[in-house]
């Protein structure tokens, strides 16, 4: 096992309860693993019977345990739904973690896709991870504590819209509950695995390639730079919940979780050798580096200043884009800005996935301001501006 192997998390978890929806086989089945070796009791809730029961037994026998339990359900069906919060409130409680894993794909255009099929991957998709969240958030609030955990997509996609317009609201179903649950200890968050060699991503691959007149090789070709090993995917899921607190409120991805546990990088790299630069170059860089540093720190001592309801939108509004809170991006920019100062050019390449949020973020600041900027004087200044933030951003990396 991945985690075994690298990183000391075993019993990390013992005495908590973790419920995942869709886990006898893939990702699920993964992650189950890396619940059941940090000692978490959990329960598959999975409507395949043969898998659900040769999952758990596959992983209570590789651990030598009781601790993973199959329920068979099928939850697009709210009375299955309603009979299985009972069974687990009498026999576990509430659960402390819950992982809303279970997935249709429903692939096609939308003027074929049937509304039957819609519904169902409505049922699925969307409306039983907010079903297990009326569910329990309750049971949360009263012991303060828990843990719930959404999985997300890319977005918008050709013959993925049954799929994607679902998924991708699990997203704003987690943004929306964290919003509420601000000043508390239960915490949420969306996950996105990446493109995994599932059955069931394979087979809506093979639908789609077709429909986009290429082959499966082809596709995967294309996208081989996202493809996830799904040991890789189910691990980050299993140890994204440890880092909870950290990812509330946010949109991740399992690759982003193995690389804050350093299971993985962009790149080996064990010194600056490849680094090295001539000192004009090196010039440039902490000139581009301290304008971005200046930026943003202007920019997010302005935010604070605000009155509380502009500051509460601008920072649940970078947060959401950022994947870290305002004073978390300004201690990353600080601390990037002195490691280039001291000739550490290394820092660029560590940091290249927040450099590039935040140009990214920033892109979306000019979106806004082309909606609400009516003087064109104004408009005009204030984009030549943002325009100045994005290319200083361009030239470091």
């Amino acid at each position: 096992m991945l985690i075994k192997e690298k990183i000391e998390v075993s019993n990390c978890l013992k005495n908590k309860v973790v419920l995942i929806t869709g886990a006898g086989g893939g990702i699920g089945f993964e992650a189950v693993k890396a619940f059941a070796y940090m000692g978490a009791n959990v329960i598959i809730a999975e409507i395949d019977k043969n898998n659900g029961i040769l999952a758990e037994k596959s992983i209570n026998e590789t651990f030598s345990c009781k601790l993973v339990e199959f329920y068979e359900i099928d939850i697009s069906n709210e009375t299955q739904i309603n009979k299985m919060v009972e069974y687990i409130n009498n026999k576990y409680g509430c659960p402390d973690i819950i992982i809303n894993n279970a997935t249709i794909a429903k692939i096609g255009a939308l003027d074929e896709i049937t509304t039957e099929l819609w519904d169902l991957s409505y049922s699925v998709n969307l409306k039983a991870p907010f079903i297990f969240t009326q569910k329990y958030i309750p049971m949360m609030k009263n012991r303060n504590s828990g843990i719930i955990v959404f999985v997300s997509s890319s977005g918008a996609a050709p013959y993925m819209g049954a799929y994607e317009i679902f998924k991708t609201s699990q997203v704003e179903l987690s943004n929306t509950l964290a919003m509420e649950l601000e000043k508390s200890n239960i915490y949420t968050y969306t996950i996105a695995p990446g493109l995994v060699k599932t059955k069931t991503a394979m087979d809506a691959i093979e639908i789609i390639s077709k429909e986009m007149g290429m082959s499966i090789e082809e596709f995967y070709s294309i996208n081989k730079k996202h493809i996830i090993d799904v040991e890789y995917a189910g691990t980050g899921f299993a140890l994204s919940v440890l880092k909870a607190e950290a990812y509330n409120g946010q949109e991740i991805s399992s690759i982003q979780v193995l690389m804050d546990y350093n299971l993985i990088g962009t790149e080996n790299i064990e010194n600056n050798s490849i680094f090295k630069i001539d000192e004009n170059k090196m010039e440039k860089i902490r000139f581009y580096m301290d304008k971005i540093s200046n930026t943003y720190v202007q920019q997010y001592t302005g935010w604070k200043a605000m009155n509380i309801f502009e500051k509460q939108w601008v920072i649940r509004d970078f947060k959401k884009y950022m994947g870290l809170t305002v004073e978390q991006a300004n201690e990353k920019i600080i601390s990037i800005n002195n490691n280039i100062k001291n000739g550490n050019i290394k820092i660029i390449n560590d940091e290249k996935i927040f450099i590039e949020k935040l140009k990214e973020y920033w892109k979306h600041q000019l979106k806004l301001l082309q909606s609400y900027e009516k003087n064109k004087i104004k408009l005009e200044e204030n984009t030549k501006i943002i325009n100045g933030w994005i290319n200083d951003i361009s030239e470091i990396l």
